[in-house]
């Protein structure tokens, strides 16, 4: 598989999951989901920059492309304090998350393909000498561990009934994605 197929299909896969974990996180009232729906519609803009660049469209928007990436920071580093308050504001008020057998397939569909995405991003980003989609690649691990953590949280919940574990599958996402958040500031300072 080429390097813009494999984009192509991860993106078509982003969009697909970004979309099910935010609609059955508003449904479910799940923040986890929420976080993951959240962080999914990142990756799929950065994905959208490895499309670019693979595509040799970079250079003639070097501009458009740190625009974009200053973007997605800023949205990163949005996205932590806006689930947390929220995730907490309902955790005082007593919302009690319900679970989503939609959100365990779509995490369940994530934990399956973000290790296939992994290994043939970083194999071909190794092959054409393609920095974009090496880093992408490290994108499609820390989506796979969200995923773990995520699909975890909604199994415990769905099978149990132990509603609160929504709560720690979201404070697990969120510390992936300030992590994300921190590389990518890192990333921009150093260009």
């Amino acid at each position: 598989m080429t390097g813009m197929r494999l984009e192509y299909f991860s993106s078509a896969w982003m969009t697909i999951e970004a979309t099910v974990s935010i609609i059955s996180g508003l449904a479910a009232g799940s923040f986890a989901l929420l976080a993951f729906g959240g962080d999914s519609l990142i990756e799929l803009a950065s994905g959208f920059l490895v499309l670019a660049h693979l595509r040799n469209e970079l250079s003639s928007h070097e501009i458009d492309s740190r625009r974009l990436k200053i973007m997605t920071t800023a949205l990163l580093f949005a996205l932590v304090p806006v689930i947390t308050l929220s995730a907490v504001y309902s955790y005082v008020a007593g919302l009690k998350p319900e679970g989503s057998p939609l959100g365990i397939a779509i995490a369940v569909g994530a934990v399956v393909l973000m290790p296939y995405f992994w290994l043939q991003k970083k194999k071909i980003g190794r092959e054409t000498r393609s920095l974009p989609l090496s880093t992408d690649a490290v994108e499609s691990v820390t989506c796979f561990l969200m995923s773990v953590a995520l699909l975890g949280g909604l199994l415990v919940e769905y099978l149990f009934g132990i509603w609160w574990v929504d709560y720690v599958a979201t404070a697990i996402i969120l510390v992936f994605v300030a992590r994300e958040s921190l590389e990518s500031y890192r990333e921009l300072r150093a260009e």
